[in-house]
């Protein structure tokens, strides 16, 4: 698609080629190396080939955890740092990042001691055998361990069956115990990664989404140079820098490829869910994300998040040229873990309101279960045209902060710069302020609702974060009007977003800038009207609104398993 109008982070690109330092993917790793070097004063841009958060990092399980299970692979540094980056986020992202209260329902006592000495040394699923209570117990007695910030979370906890029962009366009957310990959620993983980007903007980073990295090039003064393309023109053009770093997460050798310097360090697998619309299930959580391993010998969950239930994951091979769909067999095997722990509550696929699946960036691991393969990452060093290129294997959500600062301490060690900023404590995006009790709610709701009445600003404090603020001031400033489809978004909400993201098409706001596809608010008649919303305030032309208006609900279909009503069922594939 061509459009007439020059995106200006797009101009300010080809206006400035040249930076210290080239971030090449947007996700939340890139997001977060982009903000760390722009707090240190380096002249960093980021490109990414989609948009913002929307690959690997659109996949998460909106999780936040330490990963108990990754204490049974040995990965003990991990896990440590893993754990303290639960309890700073839940510190400096508060708007989006919540305490989570999960319970393991554990139906054994003894099984799976002789099968962990074997999985922790050969990493393979050589048994199903089950994990029971006293490896669960020492477990979560080294979990424990690794929190010891002065109690961001409560310690662990365990319960009988009669107790469990009690207090979960739709679990299974059959179980013999339960753990319950604490780890976090993010609520709203697209806008908390959009958060940590828009920071490094702010410190003075430029950045462009929907701009592709395509092969190597030669640069005006002569020198090696990144051949980049601009999705929504066409329009190609080269970016040099002293230092390039590679955060496309499972792409990272494809990237490497199309630059010239072929690797072979990725082996990813798909994670597929499913959000449920079950009142029964949702009550049946009694708010709180049931952890445990399916009898495949798999780690699952079912969590409560924005009265819905996700239900997830798979963990299998998969190839990041090929485009990751929630499948019939996933949808089976979603609904068989559900009966193992609740199996009062039916469940059935006319509750599916979203489907969703993604790939890991896991190394590359041959014949090692995927279950097994290090979620750890490593930052490997090699050259393009002359400047250092350091490429991110692996990585995940909860640890973003600290890649960062590892590959920013890299990236300053080439540059032969000294760090002077320390994100450690910073807050993040709309984290900064943000009112953590409900007499700080109350009088920031208060302060802010001269313009806006007090129930909006709420819902705005709650969206954004202190971030709201400038929504506010956009809403105050403008014409705002009702939406007929929707209540929950108003005109002038929809042109901030849509001036203020960078955002591009119409997916971009359904999918990433809110959650109304995720939690299932996405009709035909809200996708016509927010397109007429957002193309008024980007200009779009009559033709351009109707592509946007088809591609996304095509996209809604194919990927996300959504169906409106005048459609027929979709077919789903079996894998």
């Amino acid at each position: 698609m061509t459009t007439s109008t020059p995106r200006t982070d797009v101009v300010s690109l080809t206006e400035h080629p040249h930076s210290q330092v080239l971030v090449i993917g947007g996700g939340i790793n890139g997001a977060a190396t982009f903000r760390d070097l722009a707090l240190q004063g380096i002249n960093v841009t980021l490109i990414e080939r989609g948009d913002y958060m929307s690959g690997a990092s659109a996949a998460s399980s909106h999780m936040i955890h330490g990963g108990i299970r990754y204490l049974e692979n040995g990965e003990f540094r991990l896990v440590r740092e893993a754990v303290q980056e639960r309890n700073r986020l839940l510190k400096t992202a508060p708007h989006y990042v919540k305490p989570l209260q999960t319970t393991i329902p554990i139906f054994s006592t003894f099984s799976g001691i002789t099968a962990a000495p074997l999985r922790f040394l050969t990493h393979k699923q050589s048994t199903t055998t089950e994990r029971g209570a006293l490896l669960i117990k020492v477990g979560l007695v080294l979990y424990d361990s690794f929190s010891r910030d002065g109690g961001s979370v409560p310690r662990h906890q365990f319960h009988g069956r009669r107790k469990s029962l009690a207090d979960q009366p739709a679990l299974n009957p059959n179980l013999k115990y339960t753990a319950t310990y604490y780890d976090a959620a993010m609520n709203n993983p697209e806008r908390l990664g959009l958060d940590v980007l828009l920071d490094g903007v702010v410190a003075g980073g430029r950045s462009a989404n929907y701009v592709e990295a395509i092969g190597a090039a030669k640069s005006a003064e002569g020198g090696g140079g990144v051949l980049v393309r601009d999705r929504l023109s066409g329009e190609e053009f080269v970016l040099t820098a002293d230092v390039i770093v590679n955060t496309t997460g499972p792409w990272t050798d494809l990237t490497n490829d199309a630059l010239g310097t072929p690797s072979k360090f990725m082996g990813g697998t798909k994670g597929s869910h499913i959000v449920l619309d079950n009142p029964e299930l949702l009550a049946a959580t009694k708010g709180r994300e049931l952890f445990f391993e399916n009898d495949d010998g798999r780690i699952v969950l079912i969590c409560p998040i924005k009265g819905r239930v996700l239900v997830g994951t798979t963990d299998v091979d998969a190839d990041p040229r090929d485009p990751m769909i929630e499948t019939d067999d996933d949808t089976e095997y979603f609904f068989k873990l559900v009966s193992q722990i609740f199996p009062g509550v039916v469940v059935n696929r006319s509750q599916i309101i979203f489907t969703y699946a993604g790939i890991r960036p896991l190394p590359r691991h041959d014949d090692e279960t995927p279950g097994f393969v290090s979620r750890d990452y490593r930052i490997e060093k090699g050259s393009f045209g002359g400047s250092p290129l350091l490429s991110l294997v692996g990585g995940k959500w909860t640890t973003f902060r600290a890649f960062g600062e590892h590959m920013t301490n890299d990236v300053l060690a080439l540059l032969k710069r000294e760090r002077t900023t320390f994100t450690t404590t910073m807050a993040i995006g709309g984290g900064a302020g943000f009112p953590t009790s409900e007499t700080a709610r109350n009088a920031w709701i208060h302060a802010h609702a001269a313009d806006v009445n007090r129930s909006r600003v709420a819902q705005l404090l709650t969206r954004y974060g202190t971030r709201a603020t400038d929504v506010i001031a956009a809403i105050s400033a403008g014409v705002d009007a009702p939406l007929r489809t929707t209540d929950l978004y108003t005109t002038a909400e929809l042109g901030y977003l849509a001036q203020s993201e960078s955002v591009v098409h119409l997916d971009d706001v359904l999918l990433r800038r809110t959650d109304l596809a995720f939690t299932g608010a996405v009709t035909s008649e809200l996708i016509e009207e927010f397109a007429t919303v957002i193309g008024e305030s980007l200009g779009w032309t009559p033709e351009r609104r109707a592509h946007e208006i088809d591609d996304t609900r095509s996209l809604l279909t194919t990927l996300h398993g959504i169906v409106f009503a005048e459609q027929p069922m979709p077919m789903q594939v079996s894998e």
